[in-house]
C-alpha cells in the first residue's frame, strides 16, 4: 500500500472536498482518501499494483479541480 498527498487547485468549499473524495473512494485499488478544503489537498492510500497515480490524478481533477503536486506522505512526515 502507498500513501500520497495530492496538492489541489480549484477547490471552493467542503462539497468540493466531498466530491473529490467520493470519485478518488469509487476508483479500484483506493482504500482510503481524506481530502481537506483548508488545506487544499488530498491524502490518498492505495494499492499501486491497482491503481496508478496518474490514474488519481485525472479521477481528482475531473473537469473542474488540478492537480499542482503530489508527493508521498511519509516525505511530508518528516
Amino acid at each position: 500500500m502507498k500513501t500520497t498527498i495530492f496538492k489541489i487547485d480549484g477547490m471552493n468549499c467542503d462539497a468540493c472536498a466531498n466530491t473529490i473524495k467520493d470519485r478518488v473512494e469509487k476508483e479500484p485499488g483506493v482504500r482510503m482518501a481524506s481530502v481537506s478544503f483548508a488545506d487544499r489537498q488530498a491524502r490518498v492510500l492505495f494499492d499501486p499494483q491497482a491503481v496508478q497515480e496518474d490514474r488519481l490524478v485525472k479521477v481528482i481533477q475531473g473537469d473542474r479541480f488540478r492537480v499542482v503536486s503530489r508527493e508521498p506522505a511519509d516525505k511530508t512526515a518528516r
